[in-house]
């Protein structure tokens, strides 16, 4: 059997709560015993003449607009500078240069709420090293290892991979069965999701219609929950055709990218689009320090 047979197999390497089949169960009885009792009651009724009924179509009522919840990203003065936050149930892409260390947006996003961190890149235990070394708290975090599902054996070994289509596609239903249980265990409150790189989800070989079923269930995901997804993905890395589809789905867009000036290296964000609020049209510049630190200063032409 596979490491993917073992993990998809095994309740502890899976977000997974087993008392949904003895909901289920308790569920058919009771259905099967309604069945039971409107069929005795059938048997006994007395069929009479059918009386002349009216049938009324109500008119249909519209139903008030909600303005979205708007929710912290983690980075307050981040949240500021787009008008007050990102909102509930948004998916959001970050698209990023390899070069801008982009995912510490990510280690600042865990600290706003409960975060399932999907790690494909790398290890769980060095991603958390990393957080822990910007000083961000790690409790609230909850590490699904994609990485370790695919890359390494059931001994613990790295084994070569080299675009085999059945761990492809066995690694997708991994990420997917976590997706489902996560949906049927949080009930109470937002939560994050984080997908760090999901890069490694469009350079699979499968059909791209596997994958746009994946972003299909994350974005269902996103939206039942009512909280946050951030889709890391690194630029020039993977076919643009996929990648457009993708950010069509997508609720927000992050641009990350470098500028040369001199001497200086300038990291800058942008964001050309947030469904449920107006886009920022400026540059937000930035800087790693401990966390992203905004610069809120304004260039004078």
């Amino acid at each position: 059997m596979s490491r993917m047979d073992d993990i998809l197999s095994s309740s502890n390497d899976i977000i997974f709560d087993s008392r949904i089949y003895d909901t289920l169960d308790n569920d058919i009885i009771s259905s099967s015993a309604r069945k039971t009792d409107q069929i005795e009651a059938e048997t006994d009724t007395v069929l009479e003449p059918e009386k002349e009924t009216r049938t009324f179509i109500e008119p249909e009522t519209t139903q008030p607009h909600l303005a979205p919840e708007i929710l912290s990203s983690g980075i307050y003065v981040l949240d500021r500078s787009i008008g007050g936050g990102i909102p509930g149930g948004s998916v959001v892409y970050i698209s990023a240069t390899t070069k801008s260390m982009s995912e510490v947006f990510l280690y600042q996003f865990t600290q706003s709420r409960k975060t399932y961190y999907f790690c494909t890149e790398r290890r769980p235990k060095y991603v958390q090293q990393d957080i822990a070394n910007m000083n961000f708290d790690t409790s609230q975090i909850v590490f699904v290892d994609v990485y370790g599902s695919y890359f390494m054996s059931p001994q613990g070994e790295m084994i070569d991979i080299g675009g085999n289509g059945f761990m492809d596609a066995k690694i997708v239903e991994f990420m997917e069965y976590n997706l489902k249980s996560i949906l049927s265990e949080e009930t109470d409150g937002e939560i994050n999701i984080i997908v760090d790189t999901f890069t490694f989800f469009m350079n699979l070989n499968l059909n791209s219609g596997i994958i746009r079923r994946l972003m299909n269930i994350i974005y269902e995901t996103t939206k039942e929950t009512g909280g946050l997804t951030f889709l890391y993905s690194l630029k020039d890395s993977h076919d643009q055709k996929l990648e457009n589809e993708i950010v069509n789905t997508c609720d927000a867009i992050f641009d990350v990218d470098i500028e040369k000036t001199g001497d200086k290296i300038i990291s800058k964000l942008s964001i050309p689009k947030i469904r449920g609020m107006t886009p920022t049209a400026e540059m937000i510049k930035f800087k790693i320090g401990e966390g992203i630190q905004i610069d809120t200063s304004r260039d004078i032409a």
